[in-house]
C-alpha cells in the first residue's frame, strides 16, 4: 500500500485577519492543498482595558471551528499555529486561548514581536527570487507592524511595533476622518522635523 501524503499546516491568528495553509509534502516540495483567509479583525474587539469582548471573541472561535474542521487528520506535530500581537496585548488572553486552542484542536503558540519578524521574512525569503544583497520587508499587520533587514534566507535585524493598522485607525481615524491628534502624534515621533512630515 501506498503511504498517506504527509501534511503540514500553518495557522495565522493575526491582529486583523486569520490565515490558514494545510500543504502536502510533493517529494521535496510543499504543495499548497488548501489556503483560507478570513477577516475577524480580533484587534477592534479590544476595549480600553485591553480586554477582548465578546463579539470578537465569537467570530475568532467561529473561524477556529471552521479551520479545525479542514485540520482534521493532520498530525498535531505537523501543524503549527501561532497568534501575534492582539495575543501578546489582551489581558484575557490566556483564558481566551484556552477555548481558542478547543476550537482549533491545536496548541496555540503566542509569539514575540521579533519571532513574528523572522517568520514574515522567511515566509518573504522563500517566495520571492533569490538575491545576493540586503532587502527591507516591512508588514503592516492589524496590531504590529514589522520591520526586517535581511539576505537571502538570513534575517539580519529584526523590529516590531505596537502599530498596525486596526490600532492605528481607532485611535487617529475616529469615523473615517483624521483626528487633529495625528498632527501633534506626527509632530512628537518626529521631533518637529519637517522631512518627516512630508
Amino acid at each position: 500500500m501506498k503511504p498517506s501524503p504527509e501534511f503540514v499546516a500553518a495557522v495565522d491568528l493575526g491582529s486583523n485577519s486569520f490565515h490558514m495553509v494545510v500543504t502536502r509534502r510533493d517529494g521535496g516540495d510543499l504543495r499548497v492543498v488548501n489556503r483560507v483567509k478570513e477577516m475577524v479583525q480580533l484587534a477592534a474587539g479590544l476595549d480600553e482595558n485591553n480586554v477582548i469582548d465578546a463579539g470578537a471573541q465569537a467570530r475568532a472561535l467561529a473561524c477556529l471551528r471552521r479551520f479545525g474542521q479542514r485540520l482534521r487528520g493532520v498530525d498535531s506535530h505537523r501543524v503549527r499555529a501561532v497568534g501575534t500581537n492582539t495575543f501578546r496585548k489582551a489581558h484575557n488572553a490566556d483564558a481566551f486561548l484556552k477555548e481558542a486552542q478547543k476550537a482549533l484542536g491545536h496548541r496555540i503558540e503566542v509569539i514575540a514581536g521579533r519571532e513574528e519578524a523572522r517568520l514574515i521574512y522567511l515566509g518573504v525569503a522563500h517566495h520571492t527570487r533569490e538575491a545576493s544583497e540586503q532587502r527591507l520587508v516591512v508588514d503592516i499587520g492589524g496590531g504590529s507592524t514589522e520591520f526586517i533587514i535581511g539576505r537571502r534566507f538570513t534575517p539580519l535585524l529584526t523590529e516590531s511595533l505596537h502599530m498596525g493598522c486596526i490600532s492605528m485607525s481607532r485611535d487617529w481615524f475616529t469615523d473615517g476622518k483624521l483626528d487633529e491628534a495625528w498632527g501633534i502624534f506626527m509632530a512628537t515621533c518626529c521631533h518637529g522635523r519637517r522631512a518627516c512630515m512630508s
